[in-house]
């Protein structure tokens, strides 16, 4: 059975304002456990506020954040899915329903980057990424609002053949200049390789990655924990306030690309807005995230 462009509408929709009123399972446990090894009170007592505020805005619909970001979309279609109506338009339909029905209202943070006028519509918006699944016979959708917070710091640089060091003290840059401006704990997203485009999608993707999942690549896997410890060892901590908790995770990944090295760095701020379905070619729809 096709799925349906009302199917797709209605799901992207709801994926966007659960993002806005809940804090993902994993990003939870990842809280309560830096709540629980953090040593310095002030921190914890930030990291205690963050904890009732992420249970209250899910036991009362309210929205954890008052910046609810820009919708954006990760849509994997599998090869043996059919549709039966236009993708992006559902997925553009899904989100000004949301624009005309939202209580609360959303704020005006769509912008026109040649005018800056605000407002709910623009071009390419809601933005979405496509790829493919081979063999599959569902659509994964993954929506990531991207807010101020976290998206003004993320950034890229092309390097030519260079070292895991180089690399390393390139995304700690990033995260010094980022500072608690990005709303730390941070989970952040690295892309290593491909070209210049490439590498971004790779950040964007890793930013999204359930926590507690390294990369198989044990080089890889390493340097998640040496930029994690990294990272913490900034002292930025919680919204600024300091102690040992800058970052929840760093994930990594890469792809084989030229002698010149694109290297691509995001962030996801402490509410970690991500909401991941899939839709069966049956049209079952299952919440993973």
């Amino acid at each position: 059975m096709p799925i349906s462009y009302q199917l797709l509408k209605s799901v992207t929709s709801r994926m966007y304002l659960r993002s806005l009123r809940a804090v993902p399972a994993d990003a939870k446990k990842a809280l309560a456990a830096a709540q629980a090894r953090e040593t310095d009170g002030v921190a914890r007592t930030t990291l205690d506020l963050m904890v009732a505020n992420a249970r209250a805005a899910e036991e009362r619909g309210h929205f954890l954040c008052s910046d609810s970001g820009v919708p954006t979309y990760i849509v994997r279609i599998g090869t043996k899915v059919t549709f039966d109506g236009d993708v992006k338009r559902a997925i553009r339909d899904g989100f000004a329903e949301v624009v005309a029905t939202s209580d609360p209202p959303l704020l005006k943070h769509v912008t026109n980057p040649l005018t800056n006028e605000r407002g709910y519509a623009g071009k390419d918006m809601p933005i979405v990424t496509f790829d493919v699944l081979d063999g599959a016979d569902y659509v994964e959708i993954i929506c990531s609002p991207k807010a101020l917070g976290s998206g003004r710091w993320a950034a890229l640089e092309i390097f030519t053949f260079p070292s895991l060091a180089e690399i390393e003290e390139y995304v700690l840059k990033v995260v010094l200049r980022a500072g608690s401006q990005a709303c730390p704990p941070l989970v952040v997203g690295v892309g290593i390789g491909g070209t210049f485009d490439y590498a971004t999608k790779l950040a964007k993707e890793s930013v999204v990655r359930p926590m507690g999942q390294s990369h198989p690549d044990p080089v890889v896997a390493d340097m998640e924990r040496r930029l994690l410890a990294a990272v913490n060892e900034t002292g930025f901590g919680p919204m600024g306030t300091g102690g040992a908790t800058t970052a929840m995770a760093v994930h990594v990944d890469y792809a084989a690309g030229h002698g010149f090295t694109p290297v691509a760095v995001c962030f996801n701020c402490w509410i970690d807005r991500r909401t991941r379905v899939r839709i069966s070619d049956d049209g079952t729809v299952s919440e993973t995230e």
